[in-house]
């Protein structure tokens, strides 16, 4: 099945620093493209990988499960680790879960985690349906385009399939149970009005991981997919400049450690200010007032 224009997976060769990005469920590279295509302009290497049974049609969704999209997600993350010094990790919704997941199984490799309102626990009831549910309706309206900002459209799928639906709520349960493994920085953006995700799922994500280097923000002007909404420019400039506090990442040039020709192929927005609002957290959690 050919993928859809616009779906195809995203990646840069940059310099010695490396960010992983995931999209969400049903959702595709799309999402985050402009996020990535920010931290490449800066210098880094960036790889946004094309899940798998996304991008496509969703019936091809129903075909997988949660270890089908971890583990693409893990393969990228070799691929980056072997060529950059530093790894970071984000998410969007369900990458968000599954940069989670990586960051409880691989531990000190992740550098840093910048999470976008993931997703770590059913917030409807009727989830607990899906089960039986599953064998009987194949599909629901979709979620996609939870976009507050006029004239822009995720490129996700038009249903929800309720087979990979399921196995994405038997994932959250081993990745609440990991949380107070996350030891890594975590910087951490959330909606407060989001329509897919409920804001608890970020408290709770705060309240028991285990690091001590967390910094919240509040995008109060962006609903879920905030990565194409109103505040993306905060998402894509706290975000490096939280790369920039963590490691030896010249402002300059936007590269760090890089040996012969590892530098951007375009100028970078490097230069960027830290967005207003921001909450750092050096030895504990502090959050960004609504």
């Amino acid at each position: 099945m050919s993928i859809l224009p616009g779906a195809e997976p995203y990646r840069h060769d940059g310099g010695r620093i490396g960010f992983l990005l995931s999209h969400g469920f049903t959702g595709t590279p799309q999402s985050m493209r402009p996020w990535a295509e920010y931290l490449a302009e800066a210098g880094l290497t960036v790889s946004v990988p094309l899940l798998p049974g996304h991008g496509t049609r969703w019936q091809d969704m129903q075909l997988t499960t949660w270890p089908d999209w971890y583990a693409e997600l893990d393969r990228a993350f070799d691929a980056l680790r072997a060529r950059c010094d530093h790894v970071f990790v984000g998410g969007l919704s369900m990458g968000g879960t599954l940069a989670l997941r990586l960051a409880e199984q691989r531990g000190a490799d992740i550098a840093g985690l910048v999470l976008v309102n993931p997703s770590v626990h059913a917030d409807d009831p009727r989830l607990k349906a899906l089960p039986v549910l599953k064998h009987l309706v194949a599909s629901l309206p979709g979620i996609g385009s939870d976009i507050r900002k006029e004239g822009v459209t995720e490129l996700a799928y038009p249903r929800m399939p309720l087979k990979p639906l399921h196995s994405l709520a038997k994932l959250w349960p081993l990745v609440l149970a990991g949380l107070p493994q996350v030891t890594q920085p975590v910087l951490l953006f959330r909606s407060p009005q989001d329509h897919v995700v409920a804001p608890a799922n970020a408290e709770t994500v705060l309240a028991r991981i285990s690091s001590t280097d967390v910094t919240t923000e509040v995008l109060a002007d962006s609903y879920h997919v905030a990565t194409l909404d109103n505040d993306a420019e905060r998402i894509f400039s706290g975000s490096l400049e939280f790369v920039r506090r963590l490691t030896a990442l010249d402002s300059s040039d936007g590269n760090a450690g890089a040996e012969g020709g590892d530098a951007p192929d375009d100028a970078g927005r490097s230069g960027a200010p830290e967005p207003s609002g921001t909450a750092t957290a050096g030895d504990g959690r502090d959050d960004a007032k609504d």
